[in-house]
Order: C-alpha cells, then sequence, then structure tokens
C-alpha cells in the first residue's frame, strides 16, 4: 500500500500546485498591456505551461496509485488537492484563511488518515467484456447531462447539470483507470476499450466543467463536481469492482470519507472570486480574465480542472 498511498499523495500536490501555478500564469498575461506580442504573453504565462505538466504528472500518479487501492481512497486523495491549493495560496498568493477553513484543512488531513488505515490494497475485480460498455452508457449519460445543461435557458438550473455531468465524467476516470490493464507493448491502448472510455469522459468532462464555471458561481460548481466525482466512484468501487475495507473498521472508513469530502467542499470555498480586486474597485469579476480562465481574483485560486484525472 505504500507505493500506492505515495502515488496518492504526489498527485494531491501535483494537482493543489498545478492551481496555484496556472492562475499565477493567468494573471501576469491579463496584466499585460493591450497589444503586446504573443511570445511576450506566453514568456509571462510560463505557470501556467508548468502546471499544465503538473497535471500530466498528477494523473499518472492517480493512474499509479489506483492499481493498488480502492476508488474511495484514491478519489479523497486527490480530491484534497484543494487543501494543497489553500496552503500554497497563503504561501505564495497572500491569502488568509479563516478559523473555518483552518478547521477544514485539519479535517480533510485526519479524514485522509483515517482513509489510509481503514483501505484494504488490492487490484480491482478483473473487467468483464461488458465493462467498456457499461462505462460506454455511463459516457452517453454524460454527454445527455452536459447537452440538457448546456441548452437549459435557466443559468442556475443549467449550471448543477454541468457540474454533475462534470463530477460523472472525472469519477468515469477513475473507475476506467481503475480497472485499465496496461499491456505491452503500450501501443495495444489504442484498440482497448476502457482507455478509449478513460479519453471520452475525460474530453466530457472537461468540457462540462469549463461550462459550468461559465453558468455557474465557482463554488458552487466545485463543490457539486467535488461531491459527484468522489462519492459516484466510490460507491461503484465498493459494490462493482471488490474495492475493500480492512474487517471491523467500517465505521471509520465512512466517517473519514464523510470528513475527508466535507472539507473538501468546504475548502473549494477559496475559489469564490471576490467583487473588485484593491488595483480598481470598479472592476466587474465577470470581465476578470482570471476568473473567467478558472484562475484567481483577489488572491483566491480557483480549483484547477484541466486535467483529465480523477479527482
Amino acid at each position: 500500500m505504500t507505493l500506492g498511498l505515495l502515488g496518492a499523495l504526489v498527485a494531491a500536490l501535483a494537482y493543489g500546485a498545478a492551481t496555484v501555478l496556472q492562475a499565477i500564469g493567468v494573471r501576469r498575461a491579463s496584466a499585460l498591456p493591450a497589444g503586446t506580442p504573443l511570445t511576450g504573453r506566453v514568456r509571462a504565462a510560463w505557470p501556467y505551461a508548468v502546471g499544465l505538466g503538473l497535471d500530466a504528472a498528477g494523473f499518472l500518479a492517480s493512474v499509479a496509485a489506483l492499481r493498488t487501492l480502492p476508488l474511495f481512497l484514491v478519489e479523497s486523495a486527490v480530491a484534497s488537492s484543494v487543501a494543497v491549493t489553500a496552503v500554497l495560496s497563503v504561501l505564495v498568493l497572500g491569502v488568509r484563511l479563516g478559523a473555518a477553513e483552518v478547521v477544514a484543512l485539519c479535517g480533510v488531513g485526519a479524514g485522509l488518515t483515517g482513509l489510509a488505515l481503514a483501505a484494504v490494497d488490492g487490484p480491482a475485480v478483473g473487467p468483464g467484456p461488458g465493462a467498456a460498455w457499461w462505462l460506454a452508457g455511463a459516457a452517453a449519460l454524460v454527454a445527455a447531462l452536459l447537452g440538457v445543461g448546456v441548452l437549459d435557458h435557466d443559468r442556475r438550473r443549467g449550471a448543477v447539470l454541468l457540474s454533475v455531468a462534470a463530477g460523472l465524467g472525472f469519477g468515469g476516470v477513475g473507475v476506467a483507470a481503475r480497472l485499465l490493464e496496461v499491456p505491452s507493448p503500450l501501443w495495444r491502448l489504442t484498440t482497448s476499450g476502457l482507455a478509449w472510455a478513460l479519453v471520452v469522459h475525460a474530453a466530457l468532462a472537461t468540457v462540462a466543467y469549463a461550462a459550468a464555471l461559465g453558468r455557474g458561481r465557482v463554488t458552487t460548481v466545485a463543490a457539486l463536481t467535488f461531491a459527484t466525482e468522489t462519492v459516484v466512484p466510490a460507491a461503484v468501487g465498493l459494490m462493482v469492482l471488490g474495492d475493500r475495507v480492512a474487517p471491523g473498521r467500517t465505521p471509520l472508513a465512512a466517517a473519514a470519507f464523510v470528513v475527508t469530502l466535507a472539507g473538501c467542499i468546504a475548502l473549494a470555498g477559496r475559489a469564490e472570486p471576490t467583487d473588485a480586486t484593491p488595483s480598481d474597485p470598479t472592476s466587474d469579476p465577470a470581465s476578470d480574465p482570471a476568473s473567467a480562465h478558472g484562475g484567481v481574483s483577489d488572491g483566491a485560486a480557483a480549483p484547477s480542472r484541466s486535467r483529465s484525472a480523477p479527482r
């Protein structure tokens, strides 16, 4: 379990750091004067590119963790990247955490410790021939929710549908990664239905999350997405994939899962942009490039969802 836990930890750290770096990159690019050449914008926004690289590293680390750890532990660990973002926002962006957020950070740490103590390591049950088809059907559901959410004239209701679609999509990525058996040679992944299901779920989830951010409050969108993508895969893992809890530790696992998820959702509040920046009291957050790109406004970092990995 040690290597699996290390992978989950690395994934959380990578995703959390990526969010802050991407926020800094967006800030720098948006602060440049109009007419700045593209090369100048690229040089100023280099932290964003580094953040994307960390997203990729986090994805690989989470896949490695899913080789041996149950979904309820890995998904919770990756969701805790918001705790990493919160801490780094204090150290790098000068954000101040309130007492409730400090409690949430402690809750996430305690919850993850409880989950690690309760989880039983081991591979998922061998995927049957219908696993890829079930995931394809789930992808069709995500696509339907995405379409309905985009077409819904009620922006709040549409944001809820899109957030749930994003959560289900990212959750589908986690389930597919848990089931996927990496072949040798690696090019055989191109013929794997599970690999294609993972890619489709990742693409749909990324589009749905971006659309949700365009319609709803960042805090609400992040909370709904976190909850969906953590709870649904955990249930699938326990009921279908053979994920197990150590004997006699089911109450510990349940309590730790709830505490971790509640802490992550509470910390998603760090993503809420403020109404104005100190430098320009009349600025509109809706037109703030940092907010529009899931970045930061007045020091608060938004959760990064540019990756195609489970959370």
